[in-house]
């Protein structure tokens, strides 16, 4: 459906839309467009260049002609090209059961270099616009039968009313190269900034920060960058990660309050932030294992309850004969003996402890020479024990042969 509706559009713009831009890029438009020239199905399948990589549901103005925001599908695709498709839902509820979403191409088109990424929308006031949500409503809940169901959305804009929202908004839509901001129902260009040239937008997101909205980018180049909103000034542009891995570029995302996100390894998230105040309050947002608590004191146990108790208090040995009865310390407690104090008392205690090492070493190199001398003699008794050993061999030997009466 999405195709179809697609083809209807590029047909519209090629032949009624008279928006200015460069004739040459006008033209490879048309040229790589000239096989989808009807609302077939087929022939759109043959044309491989170009394909829809962002969509955006809001409430916006589909025309020009518009005074009140309409529900609105905006589609962004690979070359560049945003397209706002009007919505007709019905309101009432039964006939969304009945009546089909209709949908008319309004045959708008706006051009940025690069494929699209991101659609926000921000009131007159710069702020930014949620998307309409739906109150959750537990199904086991009671029903009153009396009271009439009916789905409510709650906006989040500050503007919500129907007279303010009268007046139009802001459209931001960046891309992988360039940031626009439009002024709806109108479609005027307000601001433009390019993003990149030497490289292209990864991830781009619309984000609030020290109460305020900006536009965060991350770049394949490793640029983390910032831009104000509406008016695209460049606020930071800080060198962080260079593209080393796929998964930074598939997983990164951008969150409020300076902060971002991405998979570092398969089982690791990374966790950065570009804004000094987050940085600040970064040791007070860290978490404690274990939380401490004051130990509560024992509560007094009265004597006819533990008489008439069934449980049994048991009792400690030290505590029934031992000195802590005679109001004594406990000889298996350790016991503080006061000395000297004062720093000249630490200064003597740091002195002698320091003599007593050297007394050490003295009696240690003591040793090592005893055990020198020790180990000399011993190789003298060796020496003369083999050659003790020699000679005592030697008279076995002349000895051996001779007589009893040769001697």
């Amino acid at each position: 459906m999405l195709q179809q509706l697609h083809g209807v559009t590029m047909y519209s713009h090629d032949e009624h839309h008279t928006t200015s831009y460069c004739w040459n890029e006008r033209e490879s438009r048309e040229n790589s467009f000239s096989r989808s020239r009807s609302s077939s199905v087929s022939s759109i399948d043959r044309d491989t260049k170009e394909a829809i990589t962002t969509l955006q549901f809001g409430e916006s103005y589909g025309r020009k002609s518009d005074v009140l925001p309409t529900p609105c599908l905006w589609v962004g695709t690979s070359l560049g090209m945003v397209l706002l498709i009007p919505l007709s839902i019905p309101t009432d509820h039964e006939e969304r059961m009945e009546e089909a979403v209709t949908v008319g191409p309004s045959g708008a088109v706006q051009m940025l270099k690069g494929s699209i990424l991101r659609f926000a929308f921000l009131d007159c006031m710069g702020a930014l616009i949620q998307s309409p949500y739906e109150v959750w409503r537990d199904l086991n809940a009671p029903e009153d039968p009396d009271r009439p169901r009916r789905r409510k959305l709650v906006h989040f804009s500050p503007s919500s009313s129907q007279d303010a929202n009268g007046d139009g908004h802001l459209a931001v839509v960046c891309s992988e190269r360039q940031a626009k901001v439009f002024l709806m129902p109108s479609q005027a260009c307000l601001f433009v900034h390019n993003i990149t040239e030497s490289s292209f937008v990864l991830r781009a997101d619309v984000v609030s920060v020290c109460n305020s909205v900006c536009l965060a980018c991350f770049c394949a180049n490793g640029h983390v960058m910032t831009l104000s909103l509406p008016s695209l000034r460049p606020l930071m542009d800080v060198n962080y990660l260079p593209l080393t891995d796929m998964r930074i570029a598939r997983t990164f995302c951008f969150t409020n309050g300076g902060q971002a996100l991405y998979l570092s390894s398969p089982t690791e998230i990374q966790r950065i932030t570009y804004s000094q105040e987050m940085c600040d309050n970064l040791q007070e947002m860290l978490g404690e294992l274990f939380t401490p608590i004051e130990t509560p004191e024992a509560q007094n146990r009265g004597f006819l309850k533990g008489f008439f108790g069934g449980n049994a208090h048991a009792f400690d040995r030290e505590e029934l004969f031992g000195e802590a009865a005679a109001g004594k310390a406990s000889r298996s407690l350790a016991q503080h003996i006061p000395g000297q104090g004062g720093v000249e008392g630490m200064k003597m205690a740091a002195g002698g402890a320091v003599g007593e090492l050297a007394r050490a070493r003295i009696a240690l190199d003591e040793r090592g020479q005893r055990l020198g001398e020790l180990e000399e003699r011993t190789a003298l008794m060796m020496t003369s024990a083999e050659s003790f050993s020699k000679h005592a061999h030697e008279l076995m030997l002349k000895c051996k042969d001779k007589k009893w009466y040769q001697f």
